[in-house]
């Protein structure tokens, strides 16, 4: 028995629960009202699955869009499995909960970031956790007189896939 409790440990698993939950509810019942998804994932994990052509274009993460179309939405307690629309493409992909780097729903301003940190004094061979950061911000109501935020500085822009369809 440890002398800690691992609150980082604990809550990486609550906060990747809370994925599985939603993207469960999702697969039952499609998305509700204007939700959709921005996920950034790990395409480097060794259980991702994705088309050799999609890990060539994206070598390191990739963002996935979950909005208008999306198939075969499958959800376990270790990933999920989803097919996708790239430039009338259908893919499939597989991608374990470990692998997410990001969880967005703008349509409510709700996000979760997951982040490694890395222990410059751990033993080489020794398991650093990770360490989750979550971001929660409560839905605003916005006017049209309202101006969009500005990007924090350091903070990846999110593009859409559809403007490099043909």
């Amino acid at each position: 028995m440890s002398n800690t409790i691992d609150y980082g440990n604990l809550m990486h698993r609550a906060m990747r629960g809370l994925i599985q939950r939603v993207l469960t509810d999702v697969g039952i019942n499609g998305l509700p009202g204007e939700h959709h998804f921005f996920i950034t994932f790990d395409t480097l994990h060794p259980d991702v699955e994705i088309a050799d052509w999609l890990s060539d274009r994206y070598p390191g993460e990739m963002t996935v869009v979950m909005q208008h179309w999306f198939d075969n939405l499958t959800v376990t307690d270790e990933g999920f499995a989803v097919t996708l629309n790239f430039g009338d493409s259908p893919e499939p992909l597989y991608i374990p909960y470990d692998a997410i780097k990001t969880f967005v729903d703008p349509s409510v301003e709700f996000g979760l970031r997951f982040e490694s940190q890395e222990d410059e004094d751990a033993s080489p061979g020794q398991p650093v956790a990770p360490a989750p950061v979550m971001q929660m911000e409560p839905a605003a109501q916005k006017d049209d007189t309202t101006p969009e935020p500005a990007p924090k500085s350091g903070e990846a822009d999110v593009v859409s896939l559809d403007s490099f369809r043909k």
